[in-house]
């Protein structure tokens, strides 16, 4: 092949080339028009951001809300109002074994209310009677006397002057007057109630009390004021 044809041929190939590098960028060009976003694609999107962004002030505020509903349960729980549940039967027919109540953190009673208080590191139930300086007296029928007059107690179940199965060395003796800072308590089933009646129980203290028993919440059948 002479030297012009060798320099045609160069010519021709460099030429091919040129067409093919066109051809390339062209492909190139069309592809990056065919995949710009719709603007139904940008929504689409735009939606999925705004989701993204509900879903976490949703979690967050969720949470804030959860800290501070802990937070005021615990603080309430300690300061003001006492959820109890009852068992035993000295409170029958007021109150059942398997019953919830609530108590208001109270610090002074009249008598005739429902009063929770410690005692050997338990929780009992019981019915305020009688306040300091009262002089207190059960006859032999289980009428409860204050201060020389009668109480007339419609909640009570199976009077009697002392609990069953009380030992004598724990029986008070009436006429009995209530100390200074306490309270006399009875439960309204006597004869089961071991109470201000025994010596052993005796009357409940300022350092006892957890507050007055004002709400039963379940069973709901009976939810209401005590």
């Amino acid at each position: 092949m002479s030297t012009e044809e060798k320099i045609d041929q160069i010519e021709i190939e460099k030429e091919e080339l040129n067409n093919s590098d066109n051809v390339t960028v062209e492909v190139e060009a069309e592809a990056r028009r065919d995949s710009k976003p719709t603007l139904d694609e940008l929504r689409a999107e735009l939606n999925r951001e705004y989701r993204k962004h509900d879903y976490t002030r949703t979690l967050r505020n969720t949470l804030i809300v959860i800290v501070v509903v802990a937070a005021l349960s615990v603080l309430i729980s300690s300061f003001f109002i006492t959820v109890l549940k009852v068992t035993g039967d000295s409170m029958t027919p007021t109150l059942e074994t398997g019953q919830l109540v609530i108590a208001y953190n109270y610090s002074t009673f009249e008598p005739g209310e429902l009063i929770a208080f410690y005692y050997n590191n338990k929780v009992l139930v019981k019915r305020v009677v009688g306040s300091p300086g009262d002089w207190i007296n059960i006859d032999d029928a289980g009428r409860v006397y204050v201060n020389g007059v009668e109480l007339d107690e419609p909640y009570v179940s199976n009077p009697s002057t002392y609990a069953n199965g009380v030992g004598e060395g724990d029986k008070i003796e009436f006429p009995y007057q209530v100390p200074e800072n306490r309270y006399f308590v009875l439960g309204d089933h006597r004869t089961e109630s071991i109470d201000s009646r025994s010596s052993t129980v005796g009357c409940v203290t300022a350092e006892q009390l957890i507050g007055q028993v004002v709400f039963r919440i379940y069973p709901f059948g009976v939810f209401g004021k005590l």
